[in-house]
């Protein structure tokens, strides 16, 4: 069965994000008021070939754990669900 993995790649929360600082120093540059932080990070989605729905969600964990995010400086969510 395949499936969609939607995965969201964040900056750690305790972690300087200097993208997203520079991004809301623009913003307020330009009179767009009223934003107080911004964080900058990778939308990535992956098509899995997979058995069942718990396979496909460990392979997309895995590829996230080994190469997608860095455990160091980032963090990560999976929205997993049926392909076409």
């Amino acid at each position: 069965m395949k499936y969609i993995a939607n995965i969201t790649v964040m900056p750690l929360k305790e972690l300087l994000d200097p993208q997203g600082k520079a991004v809301s120093g623009s913003l307020h540059n330009l009179g767009i008021t009223g934003i107080q932080d911004v964080r900058i990070g990778k939308h990535i989605i992956l098509q899995i070939e997979a058995p069942d729905e718990a396979t496909a969600q460990a392979l997309a964990q895995e590829s996230c754990k080994k190469l997608l995010a860095n455990p160091v400086m980032e963090s990560f969510s999976i929205q997993l669900s049926a392909g076409a």
